[in-house]
């Protein structure tokens, strides 16, 4: 199995928490960075080695800014240089108010047949203190019109953690969500990353950072809903109704090898290299299908605490006999000491030779993870 993600670079407005690379658009842009990025994927053809493609995701940025006519010359171009495999997931993330009935019929036309929705809240207060262009009505409203369109693959984002959100807020954006005919959902952490509006407010106190008992206390709700709703909690972020699990998501965590598209977009080749585009469109498009680049060869340690930390974050856990098999018995010797003290507090399990986070282990998931890397 192999991957190709595609970066859309392109939004209209940026969000205070975001520090994504993206920039803003005009026709002649779009123009030019389709033209290269057709050249890119046309020359890193070899880089996944004729391997099968399983997933196929447009991300950003926002996707959703391109016209249609944009987006099947990017997805005739894929299918032109690469092997697709006949049931591969298609997903394009949209934003709520990009979605209209003809713009959804065209996607499923193409072939797309998964969107993810960037929905974050249902809360009209936070999504204006967020600067979202949606309101909650246009994003209940964009999830009925992908159903309507037969495209009922329908992921949504939320953030928890917010500034000035409240714990009944968030449990309402909860039951918001899981009234609709969603399939997945993911839920993430508020983090304040440098250089975002969002540091600048909270450093000028125009905004307070939310307490940690508010962020479990929201992670504790969000377990209970979703468990409530039947979506399985298959990944510390992510829940989904059974067989609909994020076959992209996935991948990443399963260490597959994927391509990346566009400024900003990074490869992986399944062991130890990365390749991380340089973040820059003008650049990229002057490049011409030869983006400037920066290459990371990943040690024998590098490559054993990822494993560790992307396994531990899935419901399959950490398998002891996959990490000997590729690393050697000498290299879980430190392991297994560290494992054992989370172990007896009742933060990881330990059955059929697998290592898992509990339900107490996910709320210190990070200090678990960290205590049994190896990192120098």
């Amino acid at each position: 199995m192999s991957m190709i993600y595609l970066h859309v670079p392109f939004c209209t407005s940026r969000c205070i928490y975001c520090d994504f690379y993206s920039t803003t658009q005009s026709a002649t842009v779009r123009h030019e960075y389709v033209n290269a990025a057709c050249a890119e994927l046309a020359n890193r053809k070899s880089y996944l080695a004729d391997r099968l493609i399983q997933s196929i995701y447009f991300g950003g940025g926002t996707p959703s800014q391109l016209q249609i006519k944009e987006i099947a010359i990017l997805l005739d171009s894929i299918n032109k240089h690469y092997d697709i495999d006949t049931n591969a997931e298609i997903t394009l993330e949209a934003n709520p108010d990009d979605v209209t009935p003809d713009f959804t019929h065209n996607l499923r036309n193409l072939g797309f047949n998964r969107v993810s929705l960037g929905v974050q809240s249902f809360n009209d207060r936070i999504l204006k203190m967020l600067n979202r262009r949606h309101d909650a009505a246009t994003a209940q409203d964009a999830v009925h019109t992908l159903q309507q369109a037969g495209l009922d693959n329908i992921s949504i984002d939320l953030i928890y953690g917010l500034p000035t959100q409240l714990l009944q807020d968030f449990s309402s954006d909860l039951q918001k969500a899981f009234s609709l005919p969603i399939k997945h959902l993911s839920t993430y952490a508020l983090s304040i990353e440098q250089g975002t509006l969002l540091q600048r407010k909270i450093q000028s106190n125009e905004l307070a950072e939310t307490d940690e008992d508010t962020f479990i206390a929201e992670y504790e709700i969000m377990m209970q809903q979703a468990h409530a709703h039947g979506f399985e909690h298959y990944e510390i972020s992510n829940f989904a109704l059974p067989g609909f699990e994020s076959r992209h998501n996935s991948g990443y965590w399963n260490n597959t090898p994927y391509l990346g598209i566009g400024p900003g977009a990074h490869s992986f080749n399944g062991t130890d290299e990365r390749q991380y585009n340089e973040p820059n469109l003008g650049k990229y498009i002057s490049a011409a299908g030869l983006p400037p680049h920066t290459i990371e060869h990943l040690t024998l340690s590098d490559q054993f605490d990822e494993q560790v930390f992307t396994s531990l974050r899935t419901r399959k856990g950490l398998s002891l006999k996959n990490l000997e098999k590729r690393f050697g018995e000498a290299w879980l010797e430190d392991l297994k000491r560290a494992a054992q003290k989370h172990i007896s507090s009742g933060s990881l399990t330990f059955n059929n030779n697998t290592l898992c986070l509990t339900r107490k282990g996910i709320m210190t998931s990070n200090d678990i993870i960290s205590d049994l890397m190896r990192a120098e």
